[in-house]
């Protein structure tokens, strides 16, 4: 990059650390650009932010559709920032796979959060990523840690077999289950379970009261027969209505006894190191297929490989070999 370049991410970078809001967004919306000389300057600012991130408590959050994620967050949220802290929220929307549209509605679904001077809200489209986040996730949460959000939220699509990524780049993940999970845990992806630190049955209220205390005991249940996940912190099965704003307060602290158990123990920073290593990974495996995509000898010969494949004339790891092979010759 050129000097004024450089001046300019600069004075970029210093505008996020200030808590230029604006700047904030600015800075997002450029890492989620796809255009190369986007992708260069995101990347220049990424390394200018660096040294200030790394001081928020990262917290994912998922749960089937229909859980109340979105009334969860911002009851949370606003606790939250009545307790002092700084929020910042990821949520990530569904893309479809026809159009590549997103309905980005999780602002609209968080009215009072949105108003608060102290959050700030972020809806990005999952596009074709797996695992329930968009695929610049990871470099979003250095930002806002940079831009001195103490407390950043991920929420992702849903839940399901894929909707496990959120772990690798969070310290805490809440998983949330409707009154009545504990009734099916067939239905709950058992790995997701395993993952989660803390598991809250929302909708505790009303008529589904007595369906919320009987499906967190069922889930405690299935709790005891897992490995925990962090040496020192078993998951544990909370209870709340977010409509209602009930439970919220020992969800809370809950979460500070998990940061503060993980931090005593080393585990917090040592699992901050393993996750920047499995973002490398993450990156490396991304830009070597749009690598792939991008190579005009890989799109020649790709077609037919494609034809070859659909008719079982060629086994689909051979192709790959194949065309991996002349990529990687050709340097």
């Amino acid at each position: 990059m050129n000097a004024v370049a450089d001046s300019t991410i600069k004075e970029h970078a210093a505008q996020v650390t200030a808590g230029d809001r604006r700047a904030l967004a600015r800075a997002i919306t450029l890492i989620e650009s796809t255009r190369a000389d986007h992708r260069r300057q995101a990347e220049a600012l990424i390394e200018e932010l660096l040294p200030k991130s790394g001081k928020s408590l990262r917290i994912g959050i998922s749960g089937p559709p229909g859980v109340g994620k979105s009334t969860f967050i911002e009851a949370f949220g606003q606790y939250a920032i009545a307790q002092g802290k700084r929020l910042a929220v990821l949520a990530v929307d569904p893309s479809s796979r026809l159009s590549g549209g997103s309905i980005l509605g999780d602002k609209t679904r968080m009215e009072e959060l949105s108003r608060a001077d102290a959050a700030f809200i972020r809806p990005s489209p999952a596009g074709l990523t797996l695992g329930g986040v968009a695929r610049r996730t990871r470099e979003a949460l250095l930002v806002c840690e940079a831009a001195g959000f103490d407390l950043i939220i991920v929420e992702t699509v849903g839940v399901g077999q894929s909707e496990t990524a959120v772990a690798e780049m969070v310290d805490l993940f809440l998983l949330l289950l409707l009154p009545g999970s504990g009734d099916d845990l067939q239905g709950i992806k058992r790995g997701i379970m395993e993952l989660a630190d803390i598991l809250v049955i929302n909708k505790d209220d009303g008529d589904l009261a007595a369906a919320a205390a009987r499906s967190a005991a069922d889930v405690a249940n299935a709790l005891g027969l897992m490995q925990p996940r962090h040496q020192g912190w078993r998951a544990e099965v909370l209870r709340c209505s977010a409509l209602k704003n009930t439970g919220i307060d020992a969800i809370w602290a809950r979460v500070q006894a998990f940061a503060a158990t993980l931090r005593q123990s080393g585990a917090f920073d040592a699992q901050r190191r393993d996750q920047a290593k499995a973002w490398l990974w993450h990156e490396l495996s991304d830009s070597l297929i749009e690598a792939l995509k991008a190579d005009p000898h890989v799109a020649q010969q790709l077609g037919a490989l494609e034809t070859k494949v659909g008719s079982a004339k060629i086994a689909p790891g051979t192709a790959a070999r194949q065309l991996l092979a002349g990529f990687l010759q050709r340097g």
